[in-house]
């Protein structure tokens, strides 16, 4: 049975969550413009797999209507579920939302789900909003591995020189993942006097992979 428009209304219409889920990933065979209307209704589906499929969607669909996207999007970082908030956030990124940085702020202020802080943080980094440094700074100093890894980068897609003095303590962090991803952060300030001298540091690293990156940015 060929996928039409109108097939795929059926399902998004059903009463059954798992033939709107249906409904929603066989969007990907529309027209863009035609799926982008369609998803709409769905962000706020009362089934919470079917918003989070719904709210993935975005991140391909929502160039055909930025404004209108920001907007669903700004509902699915208040969703009462957290997969719903972390792919929301993860959109916002994807389109390069800076207008979403306030909503974003404050979801990682109030969230406790680490999985969507970390959302929230590889966002930041694509956004290249500059007051994110803030929560970048706040999510390195975590404690949380995966968290400090994944601010680490976000500091230096971020490519604002203030990260550079965040980042130097980690470049003798007792973790040699921690090391190497500074070094690869770093890689983003190839004319910073300060990233040259924690490089040339790095250069002697008790770790192959980290010292021979860092002999190649030197």
């Amino acid at each position: 049975m060929s996928i039409t428009k109108e097939s795929v209304q059926t399902l998004l219409s059903s009463t059954d969550f798992g033939d709107r889920l249906r409904g929603v990933n066989q969007l990907r065979e529309l027209d863009r413009a035609v799926s982008f209307e369609m998803v709409q209704p769905i962000v706020q589906d009362s089934n919470v797999r079917v918003r989070y499929a719904a709210m993935s969607q975005l991140s391909s669909l929502g160039h055909e209507n930025p404004t209108r996207t920001l907007e669903m999007l700004r509902v699915g970082i208040k969703d009462p579920e957290a997969d719903v908030q972390a792919a929301a956030a993860d959109c916002i990124g994807a389109l390069h939302l800076v207008e979403a940085y306030p909503e974003l702020k404050q979801l990682y202020i109030s969230t406790s789900d680490w999985i969507v802080q970390m959302s929230i943080v590889a966002t930041l980094g694509e956004l290249g909003e500059p007051l994110a440094i803030e929560i970048l700074e706040s999510a390195i100093n975590s404690g949380t591995e995966l968290l400090i890894v994944s601010a680490i980068g976000a500091l230096g897609e971020l490519k604002d020189e203030r990260a550079i003095a965040i980042l130097e303590p980690f470049a003798k962090n007792p973790d040699s993942q921690i090391r190497y991803r500074v070094a690869q952060a770093l890689a983003y300030f190839p004319d910073s006097i300060e990233a040259k001298a924690i490089l040339s540091t790095m250069v002697n690293d008790s770790e192959a992979l980290v010292s021979d990156y860092a002999k190649e940015l030197v």
